[in-house]
């Protein structure tokens, strides 16, 4: 799925579009005892709870493709008798009707769902008219062809509030604060099937984390049968050795800073495009090859890779491995921050014998929130 097929679901979560036709849910204790369970038509609720909902199932498709958001394929095995996207498709066939099938969703989730603390699983079926486009790009509502079913996930912690004190209207005093039990976003879920080029994609799931260096591996893989991709931190990570290993004596603080140059250009061409860009084992070739890496240093390039953890399908998302908000020089002792756009007013030079890093000092300079004067200034 890209950025626009999310952001088309997500608007489906409002009174006026709403396609959901029923909810259901499962308190669960830290203990992982089921305490109670909803099951009812969505439309039957308050509206104070239906927004409440709506913000929650909108919250499961937020995020960036690629770091929270995650389009997994289900391996062959799966789609068979007894696989979990079979029984995935059972879960939707039933339109959430099956109580049976309900309990063994939920039993599956608690089995395989690492949650220290009491959390709300909900479950919402759903089905949407897709409307067509024009050649204006419009939705054309009155000309639907396909319906999209689908099923979404949401897992949500549910936290007891702070202690404190409230004013209390009908007395007029200020008391103690009555403590109960919050639901909060939601930590994980997903939504089956994907919906790719605008339909329905029973051979895809997308997978949600707040957390992306929490992905939660277990319950992806066997609840929902699907290998989870490197988790954000270890895409850059493995971008990172990846270019010291290839590059050797030629890793050089010109170099590397034309690199993330070249990787910050690349996302400022492809903004408004919905797909996220990924690189694959030749795109990053190609990539050190513009950022001015000599071509005898890449002749080894598919080994590093190789060593590095990938094979020649690997991808790795240029938003998680790029410095878009700072570019940072690091010593044992020395921290430098600027913004990636101002990285050409860092130098480097051979002073009295040392590689030494010179940072130009304007008129307006501040230690500690003082002003200073600089050297040429006196």
């Amino acid at each position: 799925m890209n950025k626009k097929e999310v952001l088309e679901i997500r608007r489906l979560f409002h009174p006026d579009r709403c396609p959901i036709t029923r909810i259901c849910g499962c308190y669960v204790d830290a203990d992982k005892n089921k305490k109670t369970k909803l099951k009812e038509a969505f439309l039957s609720l308050p509206d104070e709870e239906m927004y409440k909902y709506f913000d929650i199932f909108k919250k499961t498709l937020s995020g960036t493709i690629g770091r929270n958001l995650l389009d997994m394929e289900f391996p062959l095995a799966q789609e068979s008798g007894g696989g979990t996207q079979e029984f995935l498709m059972r879960l939707r066939g039933s339109r959430l009707q099956d109580d049976e099938l309900l309990d063994e969703f939920y039993d599956k989730v608690i089995e395989t769902f690492l949650c220290p603390e009491n959390y709300y699983i909900i479950l919402i079926h759903a089905a949407y008219d897709i409307p067509r486009k024009g050649t204006d790009n419009l939705e054309m509502f009155d000309a639907s062809e396909d319906v999209y079913e689908f099923v979404l996930c949401s897992l949500c912690p549910v936290k007891l509030t702070k202690p404190g004190l409230s004013y209390n209207e009908e007395t007029n005093t200020i008391t103690e604060r009555i403590r109960d039990w919050f639901v909060e976003v939601p930590a994980a879920g997903f939504l089956f099937p994907a919906f790719s080029d605008r339909n329905t994609d029973i051979h895809s799931i997308l997978y949600y984390s707040r957390n992306p260096e929490e992905l939660n591996e277990e319950f992806a893989r066997l609840l929902l049968g699907c290998e989870l991709p490197l988790t954000a931190a270890s895409q850059r990570d493995t971008f990172n050795t990846l270019v010291a290993e290839t590059l050797h004596e030629e890793c050089t603080y010109e170099t590397v800073k034309s690199i993330h140059e070249t990787l910050n250009g690349l996302l400022e061409e492809r903004k408004d495009d919905p797909e996220p860009l990924a690189l694959d084992r030749d795109d990053m070739k190609r990539l050190l090859s513009a950022s001015g890496v000599p071509g005898e240093a890449l002749e080894h390039f598919d080994e590093d890779f190789e060593e590095a953890g990938g094979d020649a399908q690997t991808s790795l998302y240029v938003s998680n491995v790029a410095q878009t908000r700072k570019f940072e020089i690091r010593t044992p002792s020395i921290v430098i921050q600027v913004k990636p756009e101002c990285a050409d007013l860092i130098e480097t030079r051979v002073l009295d014998g040392r590689t030494c890093f010179v940072i130009p000092a304007d008129d307006s300079v501040e230690v500690n929130g003082i002003p200073v004067r600089t050297a040429h200034m006196s």
